[in-house]
């Protein structure tokens, strides 16, 4: 944490108030007041910690609740989690339980949670012709993964406009076949509900008026509602910087910035493959009661909502062992940084995979797309893995401790939680209070990221200029 300065007016005032105080005591009796200053990590990491328990007060009240009665405080907490932290997790069926205010609440909480809330902020300030100081532009960039300060607020509003236009496409898509089936008004909110909720990747659902935790498996065979469904999920996990890049230079990949291209293609291979596979390991299993078409268009959806969406055509549990692997490396993954996914992230994955081949051709220095990686990155990335690894194996023991539940149930959970897409196989509902407290840290962390949560956690400290002597060791 960065100190204030200690200028020659601040120590008079506070001889004044100390007249036995001397120069030399005066930074120690005011120590505790100049530790008090929060970093930009800290700030981010405890306005989303504030806005999950503010959300779950709203949730618990009587007139969130079709029935017009207190909700339980953890199960409103693990909500309000699960939307900020855009999951998809519920306790509730969200068109059975909560009301019309509940649902607002709801889908505000998974608006601020994709687009970020100091975009929301900054957005704000902009309309009510408020300047942007340094201090909000650091924290903008911070929390939405941008990687310069210049233009920061240019590209937030360049990103609202893509985000709110995008949204509206799929709510007209939606709504043509929504309207008809539920009515004009219920048929336009569930539009935009599902619509906002695709986009960020969230998986929430109106959908329990068709049966109770049903997502969307009576749309599994058409064409309109997955194919809108999917291409808002394919947007926001592509991350808003990726986006932009399309915006603005078209189909010109060559123009793309190193990051877009990376994303881009590790998005593109992590999306084919997963459509090959799930095709092969479900046409006589899950899918064999569809067409060939529809078998196509199902495993396409199905390799799109378990990277990062949480939406099922079919019910999870009923996958085979082979596919139910396949789920738990896709949600491992995630989507791409700065975007409404969760994961250790599509680039990060690239770095792995290009530094051990770099190791087995004993190559220094990391080339991809003519341009060189540094060696930060590589150990930045390296240090997500080896932390997201950790936590899901610590996660999944705990849940086996706790609850009366298989290693795949607690396995399963525990990586769709800490990867923010929200598949369940079905044990959600009957967590104890210690389980669902273990998957709301996972759903927090996973969508402010476990680096930025230990570095928001740590205290600062400055390393000893002298280096120890360097020893090999044997590895592998």
């Amino acid at each position: 944490m960065i100190s204030p300065r200690w200028s020659s007016q601040t120590r008079r005032l506070f001889c004044r108030a100390l007249p036995h105080a001397n120069d030399k005591r005066l930074p120690a009796l005011t120590k505790s007041y100049m530790n008090f200053k929060l970093t930009y990590t800290q700030i981010i990491v405890s306005v989303f910690f504030s806005l999950i328990f503010f959300g779950g007060f709203l949730l618990c009240l009587p007139v969130s609740s079709k029935a017009g009665e207190w909700t339980s405080f953890i199960d409103a907490v693990f909500t309000s989690a699960s939307a900020l932290c855009i999951t998809g997790f519920v306790i509730y069926d969200t068109w059975i339980h909560w009301s019309f205010f509940g649902q607002v609440v709801i889908l505000l909480l998974i608006q601020t949670g994709g687009i970020g809330f100091m975009t929301i902020i900054t957005i704000f300030s902009v309309f009510l012709k408020r300047k942007i100081g340094l201090h909000e532009r650091q924290l903008l960039a911070q929390s939405t993964g941008i990687m310069q300060l210049g233009g920061v607020v240019r590209l937030i509003k360049r990103i609202v406009t893509i985000v709110l236009i995008v949204q509206a496409i799929g709510v007209i898509a939606l709504a043509v076949r929504f309207c008809p089936q539920m009515g004009f008004t219920a048929g336009l909110w569930s539009a935009v509900f599902h619509s906002v909720s695709a986009f960020c990747n969230a998986g929430f659902d109106l959908m329990g008026r068709f049966g109770e935790f049903s997502s969307l498996t009576t749309y599994a065979t058409d064409a309109t509602v997955l194919t809108t469904v999917m291409l808002l999920t394919f947007a926001g996990g592509l991350g808003f910087i990726v986006l932009d890049d399309i915006i603005i230079r078209k189909f010109e990949f060559r123009k793309y910035s190193l990051h877009s291209k990376i994303a881009l293609s590790v998005t593109g291979i992590l999306f084919f493959s997963g459509w090959i596979l799930y095709y092969l390991f479900e046409s006589n299993g899950l899918f064999s009661r569809f067409t060939t078409g529809e078998k196509v268009i199902t495993s396409l959806f199905q390799s799109i909502a378990s990277k990062t969406s949480g939406f099922n055509i079919v019910d999870p549990a009923q996958l085979t062992e082979a596919s139910i692997f396949l789920t738990i490396l896709l949600m491992f993954i995630g989507g791409s940084p700065g975007s409404t996914a969760g994961g250790i992230k599509t680039t990060t994955l690239a770095i792995l995979v290009l530094n051990a081949f770099n190791s087995f051709r004993k190559k220094h220095s990391m080339v991809v797309f003519k341009r060189r990686l540094d060696e930060k990155t590589v150990r930045r990335a390296t240090a997500i893995v080896t932390i997201y690894s950790s936590v899901f194996i610590i996660a999944t023991f705990v849940l086996c401790v706790v609850e009366p539940f298989t290693l795949k149930e607690a396995l399963f959970e525990s990586v769709s939680a800490l990867g923010s897409v929200g598949l369940s196989i079905g044990i959600i509902p009957s967590l104890g209070i210690t389980g669902k407290i273990v998957i709301i840290i996972l759903m927090f962390a996973g969508r402010v990221g476990w680096v930025t949560l230990l570095i928001a956690l740590a205290k600062k400290r400055i390393d000893p200029p002298a280096e120890r002597p360097v020893e090999k060791i044997l590895i592998g």
